[in-house]
């Protein structure tokens, strides 16, 4: 570890010092080594830090210090502050409660990503379709978030490693801590291949108070939450409520009417979360230029039908939109000979024109 974040260490150690006041010191001062060199009166005057509490700062030989320090040495962590501008992520640095320290094993992936909550005692098929959304999901570059809990937790990491992208797990208690402890493989792994992050001091055990805040940092984190099955009341909506507060995009799998852990996420549909049931319809409003795997099977079968000029066109067609000039230079064909094919490409289904005379091709052929 480096000294400025054994710096932050003992800071976050001290009793009664907590987001808020390290929040202040980070504003007054900048670096832990002006805040550690400034002392309680100048904690006092430039962050309203009460004496008492800068004079509980634990000192650098206290066992308390030295032995969370091991720990996070033997673990490999790193320490974030909100001020570091580089490593800080950019989407969590603008929500309106940010954690002033981020507790950091393994790599933060740099990409856009999505938020995948659900219930911990989740069905067979719930757990399935979230592992197949976000073993595609992660194929295609896009993060997977969640919170290493039981049932759908577990199941979207598990999918985010098969699909071999990169998957983030973010932890309502200590980073030294793995919680639940049948999911120790599955959280080396999510640290070795992707990243595990808390806010929270070393050893600081899993309180149930701890997790409506680790849920604002998972969807803090992302450009959208997914739910996949949530009774009324479950912390998945809270984790909707702060992806709200944030403006984030929400979106949820509908379940059985009569299912009691379906309430919750038919609820969020009535209210007007984007309906899911394949990852085609994630993609559509957040990454429209990815074209789902069902899309290209589509594509690929409809390709399948066509020949010549035909196929050679339809195979020019790009992610994005293309003019018809533009498609008939790539195309060496006339104007004429584009207009005549595009426009039976557009009857069967496969071809979309768009304004201006610009063409894409039809991701539901």
């Amino acid at each position: 570890m480096t000294k400025d974040e054994l710096g932050w260490l003992r800071l976050h150690l001290t009793p009664g010092l907590g987001r808020a006041g390290l929040l202040r010191l980070q504003e007054a001062f900048g670096s832990p080594g002006e805040i550690l060199d400034a002392g309680p009166s100048a904690w006092r005057d430039r962050a309203g830090i009460r004496p008492a509490v800068a004079s509980a700062l634990p000192k650098e030989d206290a066992p308390l210090f030295v032995e969370a320090a091991e720990r996070l040495r033997r673990l490999a962590v790193r320490i974030i502050p909100l001020g570091d501008e580089t490593r800080y992520p950019s989407l969590l640095r603008k929500i309106h409660d940010p954690p002033a320290l981020l507790y950091l094993r393994g790599t933060l992936p740099p990409g856009d990503a999505l938020a995948v909550v659900g219930a911990r005692r989740a069905s067979p098929a719930g757990q399935r379709l979230t592992f197949e959304l976000c073993r595609e999901l992660a194929s295609r570059g896009i993060a997977v978030v969640s919170g290493l809990a039981r049932g759908i937790d577990t199941a979207a990491h598990q999918g985010a490693l098969a699909g071999g992208g990169p998957t983030v797990g973010v932890l309502g208690c200590g980073i030294d801590r793995i919680y639940p402890p049948e999911n120790a493989d599955l959280f080396n792994r999510v640290a070795a291949e992707g990243a595990v992050i808390s806010e929270y001091p070393p050893d600081t055990p899993p309180l149930p108070g701890h997790f409506p805040g680790r849920n604002r940092i998972i969807s803090g984190l992302c450009r959208g939450v997914l739910v996949v099955e949530a009774a009324l009341g479950s912390g998945s909506l809270i984790t909707v409520d702060f992806a709200l507060e944030q403006g984030r995009e929400v979106f949820a799998v509908p379940g059985p009417v009569y299912a009691p852990a379906s309430e919750g996420v038919n609820r969020l549909l009535k209210e007007g979360a984007h309906l899911v049931t394949e990852v085609g319809d994630i993609l559509e409003v957040l990454w429209p230029a990815l074209p789902s795997a069902a899309a290209r099977t589509r594509e690929d079968a409809f390709a399948a039908t066509l020949s010549g000029k035909p196929l050679e066109l339809y195979r020019n067609l790009e992610e994005i939109p293309l003019h018809i000039d533009d498609l008939a230079r790539k195309s060496a064909l006339t104007p004429m000979e584009v207009s005549a094919i595009l426009l039976h490409l557009e009857l069967q289904g496969g071809v979309e024109q768009l304004p201006g005379a610009r063409f894409i091709r039809n991701r539901r052929p």
